[in-house]
């Protein structure tokens, strides 16, 4: 099988995983492809992602390379079984690639912590404050890249209806909640919408007031993706440019640290519920 032209955020990580733990042991690309008797070159494409490979592959790797964390391994080898196309594959060609990336990983996230400030999170968007959106993204989106942008945003909450969600911790900054995107009768509607998710037992909405003053990470949108290991989690950066991701020790350590430090300056879940129902109220 030819290489994968464009291997996913996902698939890549994978190779990149198993590329960190050949270096930790100490070992050549040479010694990797002896122990499973492919050519050399193979190596460098599987630790690109431009490769799939087995799980059974990735557990004679990990073994040989020594690696003690059979959990981690457990991890990477479910990441190498996972066959067949997500949902969010019908999309490739009509969406830029990253996109797709953002769908894939909350899709194997077992829970996401959220922070915006600007833009209420996308997985708790409606259709028509999304829609108003997309309207201001420049340059301006045609019809059909709008609809097909639109469509993939409304199919990613199916990740929230699915019998197994991942829990959904989002803290909101007051800003994003009184910004009128379609204006007074989509937020409207839009605020009633994420009011009827934060009864939902997985998803806890946690909101900042414009009177807490300053807080961590002001200005950026923040996702934190927790995977099965603690090894294999990712954040998500949110950039007119287009989506970030991170996952080294010391990024994801930052992150962890400024949701937690956003978390004591929230309100707690009740009394968000109340501040949200005041403010459309108000409206």
């Amino acid at each position: 099988m030819p290489p994968r032209s464009t291997p996913t955020a996902r698939q890549k990580r994978l190779g990149a995983e198993l590329r960190k733990m050949r270096l930790a042991a100490g070992m050549s690309t040479g010694y990797a492809a002896g122990l499973l008797d492919v050519p050399r070159t193979n190596i460098p494409n599987m630790e690109s992602g431009r490769s799939g490979i087995s799980a059974a592959r990735v557990r004679t790797l990990a073994g040989n390379y020594g690696c003690p964390d059979q959990a981690f391994i457990d991890a990477l080898a479910a990441m190498a079984s996972e066959r067949g196309k997500g949902w969010w594959d019908t999309y490739r060609g009509q969406l830029p690639r990253a996109l797709l990336d953002i769908a894939e990983l909350e899709w194997h996230a077992v829970a996401l912590r959220i922070a915006v400030t600007i833009h209420l999170p996308g997985l708790l968007q409606t259709e028509a404050y999304a829609r108003a959106v997309f309207g201001h993204v420049i340059p301006q989106l045609t019809d059909s890249d709008l609809d097909a942008r639109l469509m993939h945003r409304m199919d990613r909450r199916q990740v929230l209806e699915r019998p197994d969600p991942p829990t959904v911790d989002v803290i909101i900054h007051e800003a994003a909640l009184r910004i009128e995107f379609g204006g007074t009768a989509t937020i409207r509607a839009q605020l009633a919408h994420i009011l009827e998710l934060s009864e939902r037992q997985h998803i806890v909405v946690r909101v900042i007031p414009f009177k807490e003053g300053g807080f961590p990470g002001a200005g950026q949108s923040v996702v934190y993706a927790s995977a099965s290991v603690p090894a294999l989690d990712v954040v998500e950066l949110d950039a007119t440019h287009g989506p970030e991701f991170l996952d080294t020790d010391i990024q994801l350590a930052k992150y962890r640290a400024q949701l937690d430090a956003l978390q004591t300056r929230a309100l707690a879940p009740a009394e968000s519920r109340t501040f949200i129902s005041n403010l459309a109220r108000q409206l």
